[in-house]
């Protein structure tokens, strides 16, 4: 009897959508084998017959049996998770799986070498590169709506550290949202399981959903983050590049633009026209790490 999955009804049609790709890629190999080796024995003109039923019988996806699954799905890029949390450093993390790493090696790059005072204290959790491994982590770690406070979640894609130093990091920006922490308990674990299933399958970036021709570009995002504070929530989607105040690609910001419309009404639900500022509760915006730096009205934001 197969399994049902408990996922949401959304989160469950966005992997489904990402397995039906690499399920099909990998049935058309297995074809190919069964096709190659046979059909030496085929007469003239005969056609070999395939039983599709029983090749489908064989197939155990991570939806039909989450235990015994026996096809992996994999993502367009690896990514690795990280975690902080200042009320745990120096110490090991009860119930995450970090508690087992030592501390993390940073890459010896310029942007690795800036990043090593902020990085002392993040643990590397995990790097994947499957729909199967994905799920597994997330079905074992501690949603944000139950961490404590100032402790927070990165996942970047494998190579990228979660500073602005990292030399994929140092040009671009971030949106986010920070969200009321009472008023959104209940629904912060979903908003940032709907922002990393974004993410993994990088529907985020508009060049790289249009469907459009031509060697496909470079993603625009590097990592998200979700953050806990006594008061509030804070998701983020960080991108390797930002538009300049003064020298403004438009193409660059009309892209930067539609990610941050697809992060406010497909991914946190809302309509692309709702005003959600107010007590300790901002709008979806966009600014660049370098105008993160700057105080007051000279840091320049992009709202949807």
């Amino acid at each position: 009897m197969a399994s049902v999955s408990s996922l949401p009804g959304p989160a469950l049609q966005a992997s489904k959508a990402a397995l039906s790709a690499a399920l099909a890629e990998n049935q058309a190999k297995e074809d190919d084998k069964k096709t190659n080796g046979q059909e030496e024995n085929l007469e003239p003109g005969e056609i070999q017959e395939v039983d599709m039923q029983a090749q489908a019988e064989t197939i155990r996806t991570v939806f039909s049996d989450p235990k015994n699954f026996n096809v992996k799905h994999p993502l367009y890029s690896p990514w690795t998770l990280w975690f902080d949390s200042p009320a745990t450093k120096g110490r090991n993390l009860p119930q995450t799986p970090m508690t087992s790493f030592p501390q993390t090696p940073l890459p010896q790059t310029p942007g690795g070498i800036a990043a090593q005072g902020w990085m002392e204290d993040i643990k590397r959790v995990i790097t994947f590169d499957s729909v199967e491994e994905f799920w597994g982590l997330y079905n074992n770690i501690v949603p944000p709506s139950q961490l404590p406070q100032k402790a927070n979640y990165y996942l970047f894609k494998e190579g990228i550290i979660p500073a602005w130093e990292d030399e994929a990091n140092k040009n671009g920006g971030k949106w986010s949202i920070q969200l009321p922490r009472d008023k959104n308990r209940g629904v912060v674990d979903k908003m940032w399981l709907y922002t990393m299933l974004a993410a993994i399958g990088e529907t985020f970036d508009p060049l790289l959903t249009s469907g459009e021709g031509g060697e496909a570009p470079q993603s625009l995002i590097t990592g998200v983050i979700v953050s806990t504070r006594p008061q509030f929530f804070r998701i983020s989607i960080w991108t390797r590049s930002a538009p300049v105040a003064g020298n403004e690609d438009e193409k660059l910001r009309e892209r930067i633009e539609a990610i941050g419309r697809h992060f406010k009404t497909n991914v946190l639900g809302y309509s692309e026209s709702q005003r959600l500022a107010g007590a300790l509760a901002t709008e979806v915006e966009f600014l660049s790490h370098k105008d993160s730096e700057k105080k007051g009205k000279q840091a320049k934001k992009i709202i949807v």
